[in-house]
């Protein structure tokens, strides 16, 4: 007969398995919301109304597909311990911010995708660690203030700005650029009243087969005249722009570059909490109606696996009690 301090041992391991599989439903096979294949280490958590990104994605992930999806924020531990990736693809999201450090881990990332969101600034040093990078799209955002973001991606062969809100680069932004084979700067509202034009100017003429559209790069007052056509009479205003998030600063800040990932504060996470439940990170965005009702089959499917489990868990129980 089995004996209490065995019976015992049985609950706890019977339990933990229990609590493992239920947080970890972050793939469809396991009553997630995300496809995963093991092959290709693809996860795609596309279009899935996601106000928060899915706790437990495998750490071997090489494409992480988060695209079409209702994100407006991220913990700066979101893709902590995913340092396999290479391709990141948030696209299509309501992103507003981008907290310093979120990217920090991802040294081998090679494509991140950030177009169509609603950002409109860049903490200095976002990008400093993705030496790899070699495609980095930022098009259709808000963005005033690009700042020196790009300063360490020598590796950087496809850039996207356009259809933001820039009227200026600081001087010398691009020139590490020198593996840069296509940068989008059109549909951005340029200020060529400013002298700080004139950079700008001068880098698209040196490097036009480099800029797609280098004509149509237009000044923001008078959208028929290229950034290209502006002359130093034109451009004769001395501009001082605050360091606010509508201006760009024109010193490298490098606290970032130099921080290590242990500065960071961890943020607490409730331990018990049904979004976590429901295999998602972040505590502060229940998962939506849509997001349960696309999560609620594989739920059920969990459950009923767990039958012969909770079964065996009330049978321990039982024979404790008459112990």
């Amino acid at each position: 007969m089995m004996g209490p301090v065995l019976a015992a041992c049985l609950l706890i391991i019977l339990s933990t398995a229990w609590i493992s599989q239920a947080n970890g439903a972050t793939c469809k096979k396991d009553g997630g919301v995300c496809t995963c294949n093991d092959q290709t280490k693809n996860v795609d958590c596309s279009g899935k109304m996601l106000t928060a990104i899915p706790s437990n994605i495998p750490t071997d992930t090489d494409n992480l597909k988060l695209d079409y999806n209702k994100l407006s924020s991220l913990p700066h531990t979101a893709f902590h311990g995913l340092n396999k990736l290479t391709i990141l693809n948030l696209n299509y999201n309501e992103l507003q911010t981008l907290p310093a450090g979120v990217f920090d881990q991802l040294r081998n990332l090679e494509t991140l995708w950030l177009s169509q969101n609603q950002l409109k600034s860049l903490p200095q040093g976002i990008f400093d660690k993705l030496t790899k990078l070699s495609i980095l799209q930022l098009s259709d955002n808000k963005l005033q203030s690009p700042r020196r973001s790009v300063d360490k991606l020598t590796e950087l062969k496809t850039l996207t700005l356009s259809n933001n809100q820039l009227k200026r680069v600081p001087e010398g932004a691009f020139d590490k650029l020198q593996n840069i084979k296509d940068l989008q700067l059109t549909n951005n509202p340029w200020d060529c009243s400013c002298k700080d034009i004139l950079y700008l100017r001068d880098w698209i003429n040196d490097n036009k087969d480099k800029v797609t559209g280098a004509q149509d790069a237009a000044c923001g007052d008078q959208q028929s005249k290229a950034v290209l056509e502006i002359t130093e009479e034109e451009a004769a205003e001395d501009c001082v722009y605050p360091n606010t998030t509508t201006a760009i600063p024109t010193t490298i800040i490098t606290t970032l570059a130099s921080s290590n990932d242990d500065d960071i504060p961890e943020l607490p996470v409730p331990q018990e909490n049904f979004q976590k439940f429901l295999g998602y990170q972040e505590p502060d965005h229940l998962p939506t109606q849509p997001q349960c009702l696309m999560s609620i089959s594989g739920y059920l499917g969990l459950m009923m696996s767990l039958v012969p489990t909770s079964a065996a868990i009330l049978y321990v129980i039982h024979f404790l009690k008459k112990a």
